[in-house]
């Protein structure tokens, strides 16, 4: 059964992972709890891309939902943007749906550009802004046709909205061809030459940091260094400006400039205060800046928000991308503080709640890896069933490496190999598998090391952490670092006392707040015999999950440890080693 796994189906596995599906995963879209956006951007474009349920119009967001009258709304921050318009309430919502594009809500944003067409069917800058939100939400050929509507009134409108116009008509041809480096080159430089002309231009400034991304993402998620100084010049022009904050709080927190994503993130969330969005960016920064419990009450603000929203315009969860991806982090963080109940009920509302985003069903392993980190292999297993019957293959594959180490973990290791299988079959069968590698890695170790080659399985444990801590992406650090915490316990499971040591020190090397790193360290020091440090690192994990369960395992244990190591202290009479 073991060489069947190992083997594969037609070759050896070791050599698929450092092979084909590695080779893979290194193009491709890292998994993340953030979600894509269900497009690819391109320059700040957007277009379906195949790891995305963007091209199958049956699971998006229905036509009749995107033309509903909307009403003006306050809160969502201000944004404005001169526009040829027949009417100032045209004009007035056509600023709202600009002031959702730079939120990333696209539902409300389509609405509003709608709405400004029933009040004036000649306002090209409404085709331009609706060409934006269709693209966002993965309707590709909506946002071509709302382009092809925009330059047909051009005739109407300033030379500067013209300018506008022409750059999406550009952003979508190097859409469709991502891979050609020219037409991107092509879009920069136009950018170029239209920031050329209007150097103050807010709205243009933006599109030029923008146009510095290279990843697949929603405009202005994935800026860094050179998207940062155009950020700063629209901030110089609007010191005010929302959308300004917005995206230099993306550009610094990719750059770990946590320090300055801080402080733009704050002044989103004031200049924003009813957009979910604005809340969890502050909550995202926050949670890195070792406020996790004040990152937790921004996160479950945006989902009162989001919980509001829906009721009041009918909108299904499932249609919008974010609040799926806010429960996720929301979860987690609960789960770094050791509030395992709180953390498990929002969890499984996110792992039960349907998606039309592939993306997203990638991210809903959370919820069964908490079960297997609390001892829970059965209903773990359960989970992975739910998983393994969707509808995507490579889905289907992330269900069964789910069930190989439930299965594992009930010492069904047999079961476990055939599932394991089953998931390499999965993986051959898509194109975009590299997605899964860590995963299958993880998987293949803890069977190795289950099976008694150790230096085997220990190798292809720390390529799955190298894996996950090469993600750049600011949304998958909560969830790397709970997957390298898992990796510790798995290899305290199993008694590996080389591979424990080795993953606290990971743990202590990505985050030293951490409570669990402060445990593993504590565990590691005991190990060594160096109880003075292993006292110093009980207490701090103790300390750090004052907010946990009481009857949260590993805070039991530490504070059950530390009081024979104190113990210990008092009376020298008394065993040295717990």
């Amino acid at each position: 059964m073991e060489k069947r796994w190992l083997e594969g189906r037609g070759g050896s596995f070791s050599r698929v992972v450092r092979g084909n599906l590695y080779e893979i995963g290194k193009v491709m879209l890292p998994r993340s709890a953030i979600a894509t956006i269900a497009v690819v951007t391109v320059a700040g474009q957007s277009s379906a891309p195949e790891i995305s349920h963007a091209g199958r119009p049956e699971h998006g967001v229905p036509l009749h939902v995107l033309e509903r009258p909307l009403r003006l709304r306050d809160g969502i921050g201000q944004a404005h943007e001169d526009v040829t318009a027949s009417s100032s309430d045209a004009q007035a919502y056509y600023d709202q749906g600009l002031a959702y594009l730079h939120s990333y809500v696209w539902i409300e944003a389509a609405r509003s550009f709608n709405q400004a067409l029933r009040l004036d069917a000649q306002l090209a800058m409404a085709y331009l802004g609706l060409s934006y939100a269709m693209g966002e939400l993965g309707e590709s050929e909506a946002a071509r046709r709302a382009d092809k509507q925009a330059v047909a009134l051009g005739g109407h409108v300033t030379d500067r909205e013209r300018t506008r116009i022409n750059l999406r008509t550009a952003q979508l041809a190097a859409a469709v061809q991502p891979e050609q480096s020219s037409l991107r080159a092509t879009y920069q430089k136009e950018v170029n030459q239209a920031l050329a002309k209007y150097p103050k231009d807010v709205e243009l400034l933006l599109l030029r940091g923008q146009a510095e991304e290279s990843k697949h993402e929603a405009p202005g998620m994935g800026g860094g260094q050179g998207s940062v100084p155009f950020y700063e010049r629209a901030l110089a022009e609007h010191p005010h400006y929302f959308a300004a904050h917005h995206y230099l709080t993306h550009a610094y927190e990719n750059l770990g400039r946590i320090d300055r994503a801080l402080e733009h993130a704050s002044e989103y969330a004031r200049l924003a205060p009813s957009v979910p969005h604005a809340h969890h960016m502050y909550g995202h920064v926050l949670r890195r800046a070792n406020r996790i419990q004040d990152a937790i009450v921004e996160f479950h603000l945006a989902d009162e928000l989001e919980l509001q929203y829906f009721k009041s315009e009918s909108i299904e969860p499932e249609w919008d991308w974010h609040y799926h991806h806010n429960l996720d982090l929301l979860g987690v963080c609960y789960e770094y503080t050791g509030q395992m109940r709180l953390a498990e009920a929002v969890l499984r509302r996110s792992f039960e709640l349907p998606s039309i985003q592939l993306s997203q069903e990638l991210n809903e392993d959370a919820w069964p890896a908490l079960l297997l980190l609390e001892g829970r292999p059965e209903p773990a297993l359960s989970a992975s069933k739910t998983l393994a019957a969707r509808d995507e293959p490579i889905v289907q594959a992330l269900g069964h490496l789910i069930a190989s180490r439930s299965l594992m973990a009930l010492n069904r290791v047999d079961e476990a190999s055939k599932e394991g299988d089953e998931a390499v079959h999965q993986m051959r069968a898509v194109k975009l598998a590299g997605v899964l590698v860590p995963e299958l890695e993880m998987t293949q170790g803890e069977f190795l090391l289950r099976k008694g080659q150790a230096e085997r399985g220990r190798a292809m444990l720390r390529r799955a952490a190298a894996k996950l801590r090469a993600d750049p992406r600011a949304d998958t650090w909560t969830q790397t670092l709970l997957r390298l915490s898992a990796l510790w316990y798995l290899s305290q499971t199993l008694h590996d006392k080389i591979l424990a040591a080795e993953f606290a020190k990971q743990l202590q090397e990505y985050d030293p707040s951490y409570p669990g790193s402060h445990y593993a360290l504590a565990k590691a020091a005991e190990e060594e015999g160096n109880f003075a440090a292993a006292r110093k690192h009980f207490q701090m994990a103790i300390e750090g999950w004052k907010a946990a369960d009481a009857d949260f395992v590993s805070l039991v244990d530490a504070r059950s440890q530390l009081a024979v190591l104190q113990k210990s202290v008092r009376n020298p009479e008394s065993p040295k080693r717990p």
